[in-house]
């Protein structure tokens, strides 16, 4: 029998796995607590799905759900997931206290809505930087930064 087989996975691999399980776990809370603040502003429970969608689709309506609606979770899930990875092949390996990773992990979310909500988007998705409920939308990359900060208890354990 091929001993390859039976050999774990590199450490950097298990890493970036970790990342994208935080990552997608994250994403999907920040994107579930930007649902209820948007229905308790009587607007569409989509709104942040949509908005992305205008990524793809510059006639993609803001209201309720749609095939678009779906584009703009993709992405939001496809882009936060490989964040994930990125923040766990970065930071995980460190010997970080559980609390300094954590903060850490805030900060990036953090430093990524600014980089990107204030930057990137302007350019790629206008309707993206110009329309997203900014207060809402920063806790929810505190949210997801929280628990991108777990990104050890996805890690095999040994």
């Amino acid at each position: 029998m091929d001993d390859a087989v039976n050999q774990a996975p590199p450490a950097s691999l298990d890493r970036f796995l970790a990342g994208l399980q935080a990552g997608m776990l994250g994403v999907l809370w920040m994107l579930a607590w930007m649902g209820f603040t948007s229905a308790l502003t009587q607007r569409s429970v989509w709104a942040a799905e949509n908005l992305f969608a205008t990524a793809f689709w510059r006639d993609a309506g803001l209201d309720g759900f749609g095939f678009s609606t779906l584009s703009g979770a993709a992405l939001y899930v496809m882009l936060y997931s490989a964040l994930g990875g990125a923040f766990a092949m970065a930071f995980a390996a460190r010997p970080l206290s559980s609390l300094r990773l954590k903060m850490l992990a805030i900060l990036f979310g953090l430093g990524w809505y600014f980089a990107s909500f204030h930057g990137l988007w302007k350019a790629a998705a206008p309707l993206v930087a110009f329309l997203h409920p900014e207060e809402s939308t920063i806790v929810g990359h505190v949210i997801y930064g929280a628990l991108l900060g777990r990104v050890h208890s996805y890690l095999p354990r040994e």
